[in-house]
């Protein structure tokens, strides 16, 4: 399997973003974000998946983190994708159980080109540092359509939400570093023989 890297810009009226993204890597990241919260949760994300992250994004904190947030997900989802390939030679499905002291959290992927997510996070809070935490599953979400996959998220136990929110994105870390391993085939694991390249839950790959 070839190097799996990808490097991309993306640029709006709300954000400007850079990514360097390498899935075969160590866990190590230089996030900045702009909303301390975000940067810890996404430098959780990439020491337990072991891919090496490096991202920056100036966005419009002036109006609130929304854009930030949802971007940074959105263009970590798209690295993903590109550096994915043609998926071959994957496992494609992951799953995983997160635990952070009180918190439990579960995570199940299948990195099919088909995207979905269903995300439950159920925090009280209005905010986690700088976060609002509406947007802390909305990362998730941004980030599994962007990289095409099926993405389901729920927080089992907990009462503290910074531990409800990090175990969740512990959790999805762990099941995509079982998803986009190398399965020592050369297949693309799908009936079909290709990776879906459509956006509709239609069919079955």
């Amino acid at each position: 399997m070839t190097d799996r890297i990808a490097k991309l810009d993306r640029k709006t009226r709300e954000t400007s973003i850079s990514v360097s993204l390498n899935l075969g890597g160590t866990g190590e990241s230089e996030i900045s974000t702009g909303i301390g919260f975000l940067d810890h949760l996404l430098e959780a994300l990439t020491k337990h998946s072991r891919m090496d992250l490096e991202l920056e994004c100036e966005g419009d904190l002036h109006v609130d983190d929304h854009h930030s947030a949802e971007d940074c997900g959105i263009a970590l989802g798209q690295a993903i994708d590109k550096s994915l390939g043609d998926r071959a030679g994957i496992n494609r499905f992951g799953y995983a159980y997160a635990p952070l002291d009180e918190s439990l959290a579960r995570a199940v992927v299948d990195v099919s080109g088909r995207p979905f997510a269903d995300i439950n996070l159920e925090l009280k809070r209005e905010m986690l540092g700088d976060l609002s935490c509406e947007n802390v599953g909305h990362v998730l979400s941004s980030l599994a359509m962007a990289a095409r996959c099926t993405l389901h998220v729920d927080v089992l136990k907990g009462y503290n939400d910074h531990h409800r929110a990090e175990a969740a994105f512990k959790a999805v870390a762990l099941a995509l570093k079982e998803a986009i391993a190398e399965s020592g085939a050369n297949d693309i694991r799908s009936t079909k023989g290709v990776i879906d390249q459509g956006t509709s839950g239609a069919g079955d790959p």
